[in-house]
């Protein structure tokens, strides 16, 4: 799926800059207190000064606006600190008590197009990759997705760290639900809700039906047809829901073989000492196939389809996140 508008400012930056309308990126990279947009968050501010973003929630855009379209006349990055301390500060809308550091950097000036060409391409590839910006040299690099930022890249978490600002620059997230059952109508909704792509796959067409699943996107091919158009990465989460080894095995096979962070299957113990025993004799070693979550969610209890979604939903979360 294409990224949302809000999503996609380094490819907007980038565009405007090559149209020749020139482009200021503006990051939040440090906040204190009740600030209204998390680290990371971005504005693009055009030469003609046209936005895209945000920085505050519109509490400091003015100042930030003008300070971006002064870059565009330098060719410099800056630092600006909005606070309660701060006379500004409070002529825009923070009061509250929250304080901002923003970086303005121009696109072409402080950060070279090469560079940024190169991140809206990881992006494009669903390469994680970290953005750093060193605060004193301004030298800028991109970083891969490593041992040293292995806690940012499972967090989402861009911030500063000795002197370098580091922007997390993660794939959206996905997941792959197969089997267009009632639990699948209530996880669906739940994994948009929480920022993932969703797609259902299930190759019976009257049980993956558009009157079933209105404005989801579903594929009717083999699960692992599907799966391989769609794409395994780490930043996808698979979830098998039919009770079918002719359709749940094709598609839990081909996410063993991947590197998705999550692979969690519908079905009871037995049941899945049988599948156990299936993929064993595939060939499947047994550090691949402990890989595999099932019964499938954390054991909150849940009975009904929602609840059942709720759990898959949290164990889901708790695994991206690290928590266990």
């Amino acid at each position: 799926m294409d990224r949302a508008e809000h999503d996609r400012i380094p490819e907007t930056a980038l565009e405007w800059h090559r149209a020749g309308k020139g482009a200021a990126l503006a990051t939040v990279i440090e906040t204190w207190g009740s600030a209204p947009r998390p680290v990371g968050s971005q504005l693009v501010v055009s030469g003609t000064g046209e936005m895209m973003g945000s920085v505050s929630g519109g509490c400091v855009e003015g100042a930030v606006v003008e300070e971006a379209l002064a870059s565009h006349g330098d060719g410099k990055s800056r630092i600006l600190t909005f606070g309660v301390s701060d006379e500004e500060a409070f002529a825009v809308g923070l009061a509250c008590g929250g304080t901002i550091r923003v970086l303005v950097e121009p696109v072409g000036g402080a950060i070279p197009e090469a560079l940024l060409a190169e991140l809206v391409k990881a992006r494009t590839d669903r390469v994680p990759v970290a953005y750093s910006v060193d605060l004193e040299s301004w030298e800028r690099s991109l970083l891969p997705r490593g041992d040293a930022l292995a806690d940012r890249f499972r967090a989402d978490k861009s911030g500063v760290e000795e002197d370098r600002f580091i922007a997390i620059h993660n794939p959206p997230l996905r997941m792959i639900v197969v089997g267009a059952v009632h639990i699948a109508q209530a996880l669906l909704p739940m994994a948009r809700a929480c920022g993932y792509d969703p797609f259902l796959v299930d190759p019976r067409e009257a049980f993956g039906s558009a009157t079933r699943f209105p404005g989801e996107v579903i594929s009717h091919d083999w699960p692992d047809e599907a799966m391989a158009a769609i794409g395994l990465d780490t930043r996808t989460a698979v979830v098998t829901l039919t009770h079918d080894p002719k359709l749940d095995d094709p598609a839990i096979k081909a996410a063993l073989a991947s590197d998705v962070f999550y692979l969690g299957c519908l079905g009871s113990t037995r049941t899945h000492a049988k599948r156990v025993a299936r993929l064993a004799e595939a060939g499947f070693s047994e550090d691949r196939i402990a890989r595999i979550h099932a019964p499938v969610g954390l054991n909150i209890g849940a009975r009904s389809p929602a609840e059942i979604a709720v759990s898959v939903m949290a164990q889901i979360t708790t695994v991206l996140r690290g928590t266990k």
